[in-house]
């Protein structure tokens, strides 16, 4: 049975060269998936110019259904997963102060969805595979200011419940107007981001706990600020730069490499350091 890798959002960017590292190094099958059908299939094409034979499927992470399908696809015809990267993420349309309908967006693709993908592929992850989570800068802990939130999120037994409970708070407060940018780093620029990715990385060290039984390895990482659309071209690595950490993370690193936050030069950070400064700041895009 061959192994298998997938790479949600693979289109473009970071997960478009994490798929074109995966054709050359890894294996097994490697799939590439997208929202837009005709942008996945513009990106196959792409790799197999240069020779590269990911196979393609749609995959709308924010979309059950289109979750359900994709799910049914790898169970037919490969019975499970080996590999899988969790990429898919929007940002907030506006930097420095989204509405609340933009906000809901940004959290439900890139926080939301993770979930979605848990419950429905991750028991299809075979035994001693990988997942690995994208997130960012603004996945750590200090990018929170709100003392009751830091000590929440803090906790060692942190819950599901409790992130939930997070992105309630927030939302709320982009409906209602109570918003405060104080309870985020940066003075709250791209404050749904910051909820999310936050979420992300804490969600991760809760799905390591929940499958550490069968030797899954499940790590969060920031990939650098990278040259892509999302940054608008802004950024210090290339996207193949960009991929060597996450390929290193799922095919290199140590199976006992768990639950971690890992920074794009491979280092372990402590993610409840809330006191760090690793935190995002906007004046790196806008310089």
């Amino acid at each position: 049975m061959s192994r298998v890798a997938v790479v949600t959002g693979s289109n473009k960017g970071i997960g478009f060269a994490i798929v074109k590292g995966l054709c050359q190094r890894f294996d097994g099958v490697v799939y590439l998936t997208s929202r837009d059908d005709k942008r996945g299939m513009a990106a196959l094409a792409e790799l197999n110019k240069i020779g590269l034979n990911p196979k393609y499927h749609q995959l709308d992470v924010a979309d059950r259904n289109s979750v359900v399908r994709f799910r049914d696809h790898i169970k037919d015809n490969h019975g499970g997963l080996d590999i899988l990267i969790n990429n898919a993420a929007i940002v907030d349309s506006d930097l420095r102060s989204s509405n609340y309908e933009n906000s809901k967006n940004v959290i439900d693709i890139n926080f939301k969805s993770v979930i979605t993908i848990q419950e429905l592929i991750y028991p299809l992850v075979r035994n001693n595979g990988r997942i690995l989570n994208i997130s960012s800068d603004c996945g750590h802990l200090s990018n929170l200011r709100n003392k009751i939130w830091i000590e929440r999120l803090s906790k060692k037994d942190l819950k599901i419940e409790d992130l939930y409970e997070f992105v309630d708070w927030f939302l709320e407060s982009k409906k209602n107007g109570t918003f405060n940018s104080e309870d985020f780093a940066d003075g709250g620029t791209v404050a749904a981001y910051r909820v999310a990715k936050m979420c992300l990385s804490a969600v991760t060290m809760i799905q390591q706990k929940e499958l550490e039984g069968r030797n899954i390895s499940v790590n969060s990482m920031h990939p650098g600020l990278v040259r892509t659309d999302m940054t608008t071209g802004v950024g210090f690595y290339s996207i193949d730069q960009a991929a060597e950490t996450p390929m290193y993370l799922v095919l290199d690193a140590p199976q006992t490499l768990k639950g971690a936050y890992v920074w794009f030069d491979r280092k372990v950070l402590d993610w409840y350091d809330y006191n760090a400064d690793y935190y995002f700041k906007i004046k790196t895009l806008v310089n």
